[in-house]
């Protein structure tokens, strides 16, 4: 793609580089957009994905390096937003020759990208990677303690994100009796679904990989539905936890619930999809204003790790939530156009 198309692609937000590479020893390509470092260096995952096109990674790389600004200024973070898509099957194509090529195309931005388990990597991978190099958090530093897996702190910020909503929407602190629909239940969505089942939540759960659903239908007692019919499940709340865009015009006539509140990154297909979701009076919870858990925990690398540090940080995303949902109301505006204020006043858009 040229320059100027993608000056002109939809997605770009004033993004202060983009990097396409191509490793000719391992055959690796891919995207690494480095959105915004006002606050610090960027910091977003390496996502394995079989994209189609490379436009497809460009879109995916831009829009997730954005949201990442976003997320990590909500959370107090001193770091900016970055992202790196590799088209590739995460099932076949890794190898450590695979991950060297990363390493070396995140190396050729000099600091500017810290990279970090996504979909498609494991912790395992991040290992890997930093034998060739130091731009990589996540990692495992006592075993006892933390595999360095971010999953289950993403999950406790979404959880922590839907008992907020449920304090505005439904002006009660108790999540019993509650059904909420889980859309994707692999790490991320199986950590909550564990949280809702302990918090006495009725699960509805639906994931592209059968085992995942059996797994939460056995540990969780979740009801399974099949992946195109979760729009249209009458619950109390939503939660998408697989990939992006799943709030479109096709699906937002579909939905029977008071609240959408999930993990997924980026999902409203358009912005104009916020408002739509307001008419129809459903309270939305902005994606990266709930799941910064993982990007939190991160940022805890290093000998002196303690986990307690992290859940209470993590923590901070219900109260955030409520400082958003609380703005919105009483501006009249998007609960999304109110993380936006807040998050561009940090990292100085505004």
């Amino acid at each position: 793609m040229s320059g100027l198309s993608l000056f002109s692609h939809p997605d770009y937000d004033s993004h202060e580089r983009v990097l396409h590479f191509f490793d000719a020893n391992s055959g690796v390509q891919g995207v690494i957009a480095i959105h915004n470092t006002y606050r610090g260096p960027s910091l977003g995952g390496c996502r394995i994905w079989p994209y189609t096109t490379g436009a497809e990674a460009l879109t995916d790389a831009l829009r997730l390096s954005r949201g990442m600004t976003y997320k990590a200024a909500l959370a107090n973070l001193n770091l900016g937003g970055g992202k790196a898509v590799i088209m590739a099957n995460a099932k076949t194509d890794k190898s450590e020759e695979f991950f060297k090529g990363i390493a070396q195309a995140v190396n050729d931005l000099c600091g500017k990208y810290i990279t970090a388990e996504d979909v498609g990597t494991t912790v395992k991978d991040m290992v890997v990677m930093k034998k060739y190099t130091n731009h990589v958090v996540g990692l495992p530093e006592n075993l006892d303690q933390d595999d360095g897996d971010p999953s289950p702190y993403t999950s406790y910020g979404i959880f922590q994100g839907i008992l907020a909503s449920v304090k505005h929407r439904f002006k009660t602190d108790q999540m019993t009796g509650l059904t909420v629909a889980v859309q994707g239940v692999g790490k991320v969505g199986y950590h909550l679904c564990h949280l809702l089942h302990a918090a006495g939540v009725k699960i509805i759960a639906c994931d592209l990989d059968e085992q995942n659903v059996a797994r939460v239908v056995n540990e969780c007692q979740a009801t399974r539905v099949d992946p195109e019919k979760i729009y249209g499940v009458e619950a109390d709340i939503l939660s998408p936890c697989a990939l992006g865009g799943m709030i479109n015009d096709d699906t937002i006539h579909q939905f029977k619930v008071a609240v959408i509140a999930g993990g997924a990154n980026n999902q409203l297909a358009l912005p104009r999809h916020g408002a739509a979701l307001h008419a129809r009076k459903i309270l939305y919870a902005p994606d990266y204003a709930i799941s910064a858990g993982g990007l939190i925990r991160v940022t805890y690398d290093g000998k002196d790790f303690q986990r307690q540090d992290v859940m209470d940080h993590v923590s901070q995303i219900y109260q955030t939530m409520l400082e958003v949902y609380n703005r919105a109301e009483e501006q009249g505006i998007l609960p999304s156009q109110a993380a936006d204020q807040v998050a561009e006043k940090r990292f100085g858009k505004i």
